[in-house]
């Protein structure tokens, strides 16, 4: 831990602090508040488009996100490596542990971030990071709520008005494709495409989704045709003469709005969860696509790909910060499933035989 405090940073960036562009705004999603506030007028202007669906009336926030520019410090951080989960190697955050409080840094394009009960400020380069400031306001709501009993699960969601189906997998392995095709089922909203807040009750479970928008790949676009002109014509054309491994493997994102393409009204983030696909399938299986019931509890392997790591931002409700030695409980996730029916996919990857049977479960095609 660095000798370096909380106050001291906080009193640092006060005179940036003072310099806001603009009026702030609120968000609320499951009921908690959170105020955003920015230096700069062109991330504020992003932020307003990027969270439009989940803005609300100004009023008392749980917590004041400070997005700032560049800051100059009379002190240097001890920043430390963080060790990432198994299977993924490179180099992605550092951290710095004050008291009661934690300090932040990406590797990759600079920007730092403090983390405390009372305090959260990204700095540094946020204006042409916009993403991992959104990605930032998104980890106060996770922490919140994981804060209070919920569990998060790294599944895409969408909801009918009986049915709430989560679907998890492996990084790549076509949740996001899923639950897109899964719109196209008369009366589904979209509900989240990375980070799924679950807790049981009596009747099955509660789902939140946080309002991250989906971040899809090349493949995604060109296997569905509603998505057609999301990208340039001759980029599309590119992706299109592609081998499919080559299109599978590209690292390449693309921001979705869901009211663009789907229309207004098709983003709820509160959601009854009922059902749970756990996709175990693979590109070079010569056997049909089958989706079969499973008992979660029976298989470690299918929990696996469901339980995400809090990460370096999470502190607990006790007051430590998780660490990159910290163990995900495993129980406290079959707890929170235990009420839902959960369901492996196996087989060759197919989204439209996947599409029928999320037809059959959810409803009508649309």
């Amino acid at each position: 831990m660095t000798d370096i405090s909380v106050r001291d940073l906080v009193d640092t960036l006060a005179p940036v602090r003072a310099t806001m562009a603009s009026d702030p705004f609120c968000l609320s999603v499951g009921g908690y508040v959170l105020e955003i506030r920015c230096t700069s007028g062109a991330l504020l202007a992003e932020l307003l488009r990027y969270f439009q669906h989940v803005i609300t009336a100004p009023s008392e926030p749980d917590m004041t996100v400070y997005a700032l520019g560049p800051t100059e410090f009379p002190f240097d951080f001890k920043y430390k490596d963080w060790v990432r989960e198994p299977g993924k190697t490179n180099r992605k955050d550092m951290i710095c542990d004050l008291e009661n409080g934690r300090l932040v840094h990406k590797v990759r394009t600079g920007v730092q971030f403090l983390q405390s009960p009372d305090w959260a400020i990204a700095f540094g380069p946020t204006d042409t990071n916009s993403n991992q400031v959104i990605n930032f306001i998104n980890t106060q709501i996770l922490n919140h709520f994981q804060r209070n009993g919920w569990v998060a699960c790294h599944a895409a969601a969408v909801k009918t008005a009986d049915k709430g189906l989560a679907i998890a997998g492996l990084s790549g392995g076509g949740k996001s494709t899923t639950m897109l095709r899964l719109m196209e089922v008369a009366g589904t909203q979209y509900v989240t495409n990375d980070r799924l807040l679950v807790r049981g009750n009596q009747d099955g479970a509660n789902a939140l989704g946080v309002p991250k928008l989906p971040r899809i790949n090349p493949g995604t676009i060109v296997t569905n045709t509603r998505l057609f002109g999301l990208i340039d014509e001759e980029r599309e054309e590119e992706l299109r003469n592609m081998e499919p491994d080559e299109l599978w493997h590209l690292e390449e994102k693309y921001d979705l709005f869901i009211d663009d393409i789907y229309g207004p009204g098709r983003i709820s983030h509160d959601a009854r969860l009922t059902d749970f696909w756990v996709l175990n399938w693979s590109r070079d299986s010569r056997a049909p696509t089958n989706v079969s019931r499973v008992k979660l509890g029976d298989r470690s392997d299918l929990l696996s790909a469901i339980m995400k790591n809090p990460g370096p931002f999470y502190q607990t409700k006790a007051g430590p910060f998780w660490t990159d030695r910290s163990s995900v409980e495993r129980n406290a996730y079959l707890a929170a499933l235990e009420g839902i029916q959960v369901w492996e996919v196996t087989g060759h990857i197919d989204f439209d035989a996947l599409f029928d049977a999320g037809t059959e479960l959810l409803g009508q095609r649309g």
